[in-house]
């Protein structure tokens, strides 16, 4: 798990040297043979290449160790000194490999990350294979440093390696990545006595040391040298300024220990157990229940509402907890509290012992609807003031209401990860899927509202997974529908048009099998675009033809007129000019009839359009006449342009330059510029 190894969010982060005289205490100190190790391995040849050869892939430095020993604060501090000394002007990029709950994070979300770090948006459904090579393709060329936390196997960190030599990767993981060459594992044990003691110093006073400091050297063996361990048995200390070091020596010598706990274990499970046993009964709950937090990342919010305290009650506790060395803070306004991965399974193991499964359920549906109500605060705040929106908002507490969308879209980008993992969760659950769809739904309008369904779109293609897999374990066929139709629009949208084929279909099964018209009609339609997208033009306008039926039999207009010009294209594109001039004519009737002109002026420019590849260029000359009219009635002035060259352009064919030079020069002063003109011109006579 990754580690908190000692860092409070205090000035502390690691223990090893003595601190210098009359200057404020260093961040980090401590492991400095093992900095030195790690600086040296930079430079020496891996163990797979010849001396002299420069390596054709990244270098991987691997820290290993077990949970609680320090090896994420050591990562830390190494790249702080490499960016500051070795000029990794592309990093550092960040990765953790594991999920709080102890689960290989899939590459296909690990690639992602970091892409959204260097600005690379990745296409919406992309694979773990196509990711990984879009971030090497990313990476090329670049001198970048890139931290990959508590990585499970080597088959995690290999698809992430850069195939530049000049980017580094710097791994931790709690035993060997066995399967990348080159690889020389900086292995971490406890910490030395002196250095342990000085932590302990640190964080409690010299004086209390002074005291008795043989009983200081063995209350950190008692820790076993771990820093996680003396950094939470020292905020135990800090809280009790009146209790002695023999105190919480002879407290941890007392405590029992787990039978399948190693040998290894046990020290930080004994420092976790006093520090929690010691807490009063309402905190312990709170801090058991943080197991629940989504991602390991909790907030007041996320608190209050897993305990069912108030806000300010919960943001005190969780405050404690960082002074404990239980929980770590970013230090913000709002700040947003990290569960140290070391703490995350001995949390979950105490909060199945001690709590009961149906409080632990109802805890964690009182999370994910306070989270579902954020999320509608969050997108109501962007709706005009006096809406309907706006008005249920004002009836929420204050608490969960947002200052402007300033805050509002600030808030969803800092919890964007816990938020997702919500989503997840809620859907691997099983058994709160109402819950499920509402927060999905939730999660969806707030991205789309705030980032705009284009940058959202990788986030969304995600959750509409997570809707379609509640509708098929329940069996909601409209769902199941609505969230085929989504995926495959995405697809669509990025290349992958047999994937949406397929979507497209079984959207289609759902929707006759929830006789729901609208998604039946709707999959219909874009079964047609897709067959147009491939080319199969045929099948393309037997779709088409299909959901125009369906349209035709319900009386909707707008359309009806729609699917009549998706025709017109379709059989123009095949080359069938009569059934494409038909079909344009029809929709320019309809929406005439609807008075959209705009729309008519369109279908009328497509009819001439065809009956000038028909080979009828008076027709065409006719007609484009009248599409002129009412574009020029609809205030469309690049219509209006567009036609008046292609009337131009069709002059000149018919032997009439003179007319020719009028209409070309009416587009250029339509346009104003030539250089747009021109791009107009191309775009008219394109087919």
């Amino acid at each position: 798990m990754t580690d908190q190894a000692v860092d409070t969010s205090g000035p502390v982060e690691a223990a090893g040297t003595e601190e210098p005289s009359g200057a404020a205490p260093p961040r980090f100190f401590g492991r400095e043979r093992e900095l030195k190790a790690l600086r040296a391995d930079i430079e020496r040849a891996g163990l797979d290449t010849l001396a002299g050869r420069k390596a054709a892939r990244a270098r991987v430095l691997l820290i290993a160790g077990r949970p609680g020993s320090g090896r994420t604060a050591l990562a830390d501090e190494l790249t702080r000194r490499l960016l500051s000394t070795d000029g990794y002007a592309d990093g550092p990029l960040r990765a953790r490999l594991t999920d709080p709950g102890g689960a290989p994070v899939p590459t296909e979300r690990t690639a992602r990350e970091l892409l959204d770090q260097l600005g690379v948006t990745g296409p919406p459904g992309a694979d773990g294979d196509e990711l990984s090579e879009l971030l090497r393709e990313a990476l090329a060329g670049r001198r970048t440093l890139l931290l990959l936390d508590d990585a499970v196997d080597a088959e995690q960190v290999d698809p992430l390696l850069p195939d530049d030599p000049d980017c580094l990767v710097v791994a931790t993981s709690e035993g060997p990545l066995t399967g990348i060459p080159g690889v020389r594992p900086c292995t971490l044990g406890g910490l030395d006595a002196g250095s342990a003691v000085r932590l302990l110093a640190r964080l409690i006073g010299q004086v209390r040391i002074t005291v008795d400091p043989r009983t200081a050297e063995t209350l950190a063996e008692e820790c076993g040298g771990l820093p996680a361990a003396l950094v939470m048995v020292g905020g135990w200390l800090a809280a009790r300024p009146m209790a002695s070091v023999a105190d919480v020596t002879k407290q941890l010598r007392e405590l029992p220990d787990e039978p399948e706990q190693s040998n290894g274990a046990r020290p930080l499970a004994r420092a976790f157990r006093l520090v929690h046993d010691s807490l009063p009964a309402t905190a312990a709950r709170i801090l058991r229940l943080l197991a629940l937090a989504p991602a390991g990342l909790a907030d007041a919010h996320t608190a209050s509402a897993l305990a069912g305290c108030s806000v300010s009650a919960a943001r005190s506790t969780l405050d404690d907890f960082v002074a404990l060395g239980l929980l770590r803070t970013d230090g913000a306004d709002e700040p947003q509290y990290e569960v140290p991965g070391c703490l995350a399974p001995l949390l979950g193991a105490l909060l199945g012992a001690r709590d009961r499964p149906t409080e632990i359920q109802l805890a964690r549906a009182r999370m994910l609807e306070r989270t579902v109500r954020l999320l509608q605060s969050c997108r109501a705040v962007t709706d005009p003031e006096g809406s309907p929106a706006r008005r249920k908002l004002a009836g929420l507490p204050r608490s969960l209401r947002f200052s402007g969308p300033d805050a509002a879209a600030a808030w969803l980008r800092m919890r964007r990860p816990a938020l997702l993992a919500s989503a997840r969760i809620a859907v691997e659950d099983g058994e709160l899927d109402t819950l499920a769809r509402r927060l999905v739904a939730a999660l969806v309008r707030a991205l789309a509202v705030h980032q705009g369904t284009e940058a959202a779109a990788p986030d969304l293609y995600g959750l509409h997974g997570l809707v379609l897999a509640v509708a098929e374990r329940r069996d909601l066929p409209r769902e199941r529908a609505a969230a085929l139709l989504n995926l495959a629009d995405l697809d669509a949208r990025t290349g992958r048009t047999r994937e949406a084929l397929a979507r497209y279909r079984a959207a289609l099964d759902a929707g006759r099998a929830a006789k729901d018209p609208y998604a039946t009609g709707r999959a219909m339609e874009s079964v047609g675009g897709a067959y147009a997208e491939l080319g199969d033009f045929q099948r393309a306008s037997d779709w088409y033809g299909r959901a125009l039926a369906q349209r035709l039999t319900q009386g909707e207009r707008a359309d009806e007129a729609r699917l009549y010009g998706r025709l017109g294209a379709v059989h123009t594109y095949a080359g069938r000019y009569g059934e494409a001039l038909r079909n344009w004519r029809a929709a320019a009737a309809g929406y005439r009839r609807l008075g959209d002109v705009p729309a008519q002026a369109r279908a009328l420019s497509e009819a001439a359009r065809v009956q000038e590849y028909a080979g009828r260029p008076r027709e065409s000359l006719h007609t484009c006449q009248e599409a002129v009219q009412w574009a020029r009635r609809a205030g469309d002035v690049r219509l209006q342009a567009a036609l008046e060259l292609r009337l131009a352009d069709t002059l000149e064919r018919l032997g009439d330059p003179a007319a020719a030079r009028l209409h070309r020069g009416l587009a250029d002063r339509l346009l104003g510029e030539k250089g747009a003109t021109c791009e107009i011109r191309s775009a008219v006579t394109e087919k």
